[in-house]
């Protein structure tokens, strides 16, 4: 780091006993929650939301897709966007126009206008999130403050989950559907008040500032899109449509291009330097994977037991509670434990076993009641693993970064996340309803899980091959100034 550098932020320059960086925590934290609770209150929603507004099944997941495509295909912009106004600024544009896009979903009365407004939530989500995240990384440096911050920010997170399950159930069942877009109102406007108030954050300097790799947003972007569409047009037209593989086919060939471009630009959208690291690119592609099966969950187990078992959406958010429960339980209790003792692929590996067996038990579901046998403990297998996964994958992929690409490094995660679920709803919806139209819906559903199940273990495969990382030591810092530092044992040297 030169000497001229700007302080990355007030709260990492002050005395690890000063409460603020913790409500400063707790203010960050509360911007996930939004986010986390978005996600699953309108999976709880959907179905009322598809009746009301003349959905079909197959562009259903356009509503889950809109939101996660944009948030994907734009994180890596809403980074930089971070790392050129700073992360403050960055956090609270982002909160602003959350806020907005909630409210005009709420008031939609087309579904253009619902995959619109989901849209817009997830610009200003690809700007939030990865500031959130930036904030959360430069201000706790020390691994031991460090697994703290974690513990409690997945926590948060985790608990938004279920906090989204119970009240999309509450609102859709008691009041309407709507209610579950205008909640993120109030949140953000708490969210903004307590970044005002608390977080402090330096604006880089002129010659610090990363420009906008523009010609790069419209490769990248571009190149999702049309795979995302490609996969959801497969259900109606078949996969040997010429649209359909002159999509796959174009956004393959945008993506190629992009990464070519990407070593070229003078000040790339994705550094080749921060993705090409072993650890880093690995658990960039451990999360990407991991998160198809998660995310295929949700929507299929919606619609499981909304439709076929005839739950009311209050009762559907408490079937869920036991998903989010073991989320936050191995965040908490086991990876924050055992991420500063063990190397991080010993909890990812396991991770990502433990959840594809809780989807492979899922292929098992018959049109008659299953709770009990299948559904809880599959929910129970699936939460304990992606516990033990996000916590060391978030920590490998974000450690040991120079301060001038701590957004980008962050949001590359979040793209990870949001580009796989996106790809794996609409890829995984396609299998279903293909399924469902000769053997029903239930079979449908099950193969579906049986194809998360076998991604889940590729991510299990990757984390093994490429995450070699080391345990760190506690009292480290994953970051010090004047020094070197060494990704495969996640320590400075």
């Amino acid at each position: 780091m030169s000497s001229n550098e700007p302080p990355i932020a007030d709260a990492a320059d002050e005395s690890d006993a000063d409460p603020r960086r913790w409500w400063g925590l707790v203010v960050i934290a509360l911007a996930q929650l939004m986010v986390v609770l978005d996600a699953t209150i309108v999976n709880i929603a959907l179905p009322s939301a598809q009746r009301e507004l003349g959905m079909t099944d197959a562009h259903r997941q356009w509503v889950i897709t809109a939101y996660s495509l944009a948030f994907g295909g734009l994180l890596l912009l809403g980074g930089r966007i971070a790392d050129r106004v700073g992360r403050k600024r960055a956090f609270t544009l982002g909160l602003v126009g959350f806020a907005v896009a909630s409210a005009l979903g709420g008031a939609a009365h087309s579904q253009g206008t619902l995959y619109a407004a989901r849209a817009l939530q997830g610009v200003f989500a690809a700007v939030l999130a990865p500031s959130a995240l930036s904030l959360l990384t430069t201000t706790f440096t020390d691994l031991r403050e460090r697994g703290k911050a974690f513990g409690i920010y997945g926590a948060i997170a985790g608990g938004g989950a279920a906090i989204g399950l119970i009240t999309g159930g509450l609102l859709t069942e008691y009041l309407d559907w709507r209610w579950c877009l205008y909640v993120n109102v109030p949140i953000a406007l708490v969210a903004l008040l307590g970044a005002v108030l608390l977080l402090r954050d330096h604006r880089p300097l002129p010659a610090d500032r990363p420009s906008l790799d523009l010609p790069g947003v419209l490769l990248g972007c571009g190149g999702l899109v049309a795979v995302v569409y490609a996969c959801s047009e497969a259900e109606p037209r078949g996969w040997s449509s010429p649209l359909v593989l002159g999509l796959l086919c174009g956004g393959t060939v945008l993506l190629a291009v992009f990464a070519r471009w990407q070593t070229r630009a003078r000040s790339p959208l994705l550094p080749p330097r921060v993705i090409g690291d072993r650890n880093r690119g690995g658990a960039v592609m451990t999360m990407a994977l991991a998160v198809v099966g998660m995310f295929g969950m949700f929507l299929f187990m919606t619609y499981y037991f909304q439709v076929v078992l005839g739950y009311s959406p209050l009762r559907t958010g408490l079937a869920f509670l036991p998903l989010s429960g073991a989320i936050v339980i191995a965040s908490t209790q086991i990876s924050a434990r055992l991420m500063t003792r063990l190397p991080p692929r010993l909890l990812m590996v396991p991770g990502a076993l433990l959840a594809a067996t809780g989807l492979f038990l899922l292929t098992f579901l018959t049109a008659a009641p299953a709770y009990a046998s299948h559904v809880l403990p599959s929910e129970i297998l699936v939460g304990l693993g992606m516990g033990l996964i996000f916590m060391p994958v978030v920590n490998v992929a974000t450690s040991g970064v120079a301060p001038r690409d701590s957004g980008v490094a962050s949001a590359t995660v979040n793209t990870a996340q949001q580009v796989g679920g996106s790809i794996g709803t609409a890829l995984l919806n396609t299998i279903a309803t293909s399924v469902a139209v000769r053997a029903g819906v239930v079979h449908g559903f099950a193969v579906a899980m049986a194809w998360g199940a076998g991604i889940m273990l590729m991510a299990a495969v990757v984390a093994w091959v490429f995450v070699n990382a080391r345990a760190p030591r506690y009292g480290q810092t994953t970051r010090a100034p004047g020094h070197d530092y060494d990704p495969h044992r996640m320590r400075v040297v």
